[in-house]
């Protein structure tokens, strides 16, 4: 069982090397597909050095935002599953034998890495909560942490999401969609230590957060449903 690790970079120069050190040291069979959305710092001469036959690096010629990173990530995935991380070391790489248990238990085949989101400002928290609530009641089953980074499943499963291109709205969009085609999340807690300069901003995306989940619940959801 092979898994794509799928990195979406920007501006990450001061820790992109040292998360995927962390990320290359997990014992777990896996491929890192790193791709630098356009970062105007010295994060794709980072990425450049790195010499592990694991890791394949790919680069946007122009920002276009995370989910569009995540998209690019995927379409050079061949794992038999995936997961996203993130290059800003607010997560621990390694929880991925933890998120992967349920699977090899043969529980699940969707897993989400669950944040103790205390230590978020309080802005940030209350935002989180409220998407994570809202989802919940959306599609009638309880999801407690929506915008986690940690989002484990088959390649195939998130290739038939049907992706769109996109910033922060990727989140919303792969929970929205793999409750739309009958797939259940199974949780796991996870470590998560927030940091404090923040890329993404309440307003400019969190309001399309909140649209994108009511969108995907009575709209058409792109592809079919694939059940797992």
């Amino acid at each position: 069982m092979k898994l794509s690790v799928l990195i979406p970079v920007y501006n990450e120069e001061d820790s992109v090397k040292q998360l995927l050190e962390r990320v290359l040291a997990v014992p777990v069979d896996m491929e890192v597909v790193v791709v630098d959305d356009c970062s105007s710092d010295k994060t794709w001469e980072a990425l450049s050095s790195i010499q592990d036959p694991r890791v394949r690096v790919f680069r946007h010629d122009a920002n276009q935002g995370k989910g569009t990173g995540i998209c690019t990530a995927l379409s050079h995935a061949s794992g038999d599953w995936v997961i996203i991380q993130d290059a800003d070391l607010e997560y621990d790489p390694n929880d991925y034998p933890k998120l992967l248990q349920p699977i090899l238990d043969g529980k699940a085949q969707v897993v989400y890495g669950v944040r103790n989101l205390a230590g978020q400002r309080l802005f940030f928290r209350l935002g989180n909560q409220f998407l994570s609530v809202v989802t919940s009641l959306l599609y009638g089953t309880r999801v407690s942490d929506m915008e986690t980074c940690y989002k484990l499943m088959p390649r195939e499963v998130m290739v038939h999401l049907n992706l769109q291109p996109s910033r922060f709205q990727i989140e919303p969009e792969i929970t929205a969609k793999l409750l739309r085609q009958g797939h259940k999340i199974c949780e796991v807690p996870i470590w998560y230590q927030p940091r404090k300069a923040k890329k993404l901003s309440p307003w400019k995306d969190g309001l399309p957060a909140l649209w994108t989940l009511v969108k995907y619940r009575f709209g058409d959801v792109g592809a079919g449903s694939s059940k797992q």
